[in-house]
């Protein structure tokens, strides 16, 4: 999955026509650069990459003071369902990029549906967690890595703690925290 389409889309989604530039500001405020490899150049190439597949539209200029006008872009229909579809794939994720974009906007879908998908992201957490944990045993003597037992106890940890990340968020949007669309 692309992050950065998602995060594309999402702001667009989020407010409207904008230009590269505002959707850069956008993500910029979010600290996105920390948490993400989203990188200016990938914000313009996913604007125009997106235009081209039919997902979004140019929606007129907007002059600049500074050089020529900025294109505005908007979603189309294509690009709201292509919006929905990043979205349910980010949230069930274990990978951090995807799963933290698709969590800035899970504001977008309904409670139950944005639910059942972190239920099903905590399971696979809790899945790859077992699946290293079951390794250890299996790596003494085999392997050239001579660290190997410590790198699966670091990320078996760190799923753990993911898993237990996720549990936490459920309770807060079980107990009605969060403003999302129902």
């Amino acid at each position: 999955m692309s992050v950065v389409r998602l995060l594309v889309l999402g702001v667009l989604r989020r407010q409207g026509p904008a230009h590269g530039y505002a959707v850069r500001r956008e993500l910029l405020s979010w600290r996105a650069e920390t948490w993400t490899s989203v990188k200016p150049g990938s914000i313009y190439h996913a604007l125009k990459q997106l235009c081209a597949e039919g997902r979004l539209r140019e929606a007129g200029t907007e002059r600049s003071e500074e050089g020529p006008g900025r294109t505005l872009y908007e979603l189309t229909a294509e690009g709201e369902a292509e919006f929905h579809r990043l979205m349910d794939k980010a949230l069930v994720s274990v990978d951090m990029e995807e799963l933290g974009a698709g969590i800035a906007f899970m504001d977008a879908l309904p409670r139950a549906h944005v639910i059942a998908l972190l239920r099903e992201q905590q399971r696979n957490a809790a899945r790859v967690r077992e699946e290293l944990l079951a390794m250890i045993p299996r790596f003494p003597g085999r392997y050239e890595t001579p660290h190997a037992t410590d790198l699966l106890e670091l990320w078996s940890g760190v799923f753990d703690n993911l898993t237990g990340w996720t549990g936490r968020l459920l309770a807060r949007l079980e107990a009605g925290e969060y403003s999302l669309p129902d």
